[in-house]
């Protein structure tokens, strides 16, 4: 399986982390280093996280990390997973 990731979650991830940074620039490259080791983690059980919350359909799951939830769907069709979004969770986009 590989990862593919849409463009709504790139733009909001890089939000994410400059919101991040302007407390402390370290923190921010943690929570990147952090977030995508479980993101390269996925293709082992991307069952793992629950179904979304968002969605009606069990191949789009929400993986909550640090107060922010990450919505991906799991495309059995082209053996892949796409990271669709990231938003705090007290806060959907």
């Amino acid at each position: 399986m590989h990862i593919k990731l849409d463009k709504k979650f790139e733009v909001n991830f890089n939000l994410i982390l400059e919101y991040i940074a302007k407390d402390k620039l370290s923190a921010s490259k943690k929570f990147r280093k952090d977030l995508f080791e479980l993101i390269i983690n996925l293709p082992n059980n991307p069952y793992k996280f629950r179904k979304s919350f968002y969605f009606n359909d069990d191949k789009i799951r929400d993986m909550v990390f640090k107060g922010y939830t990450l919505v991906y769907e799991v495309d059995l069709n082209n053996n892949s997973i796409v990271i669709l979004n990231i938003f705090n969770q007290n806060k959907p986009v």
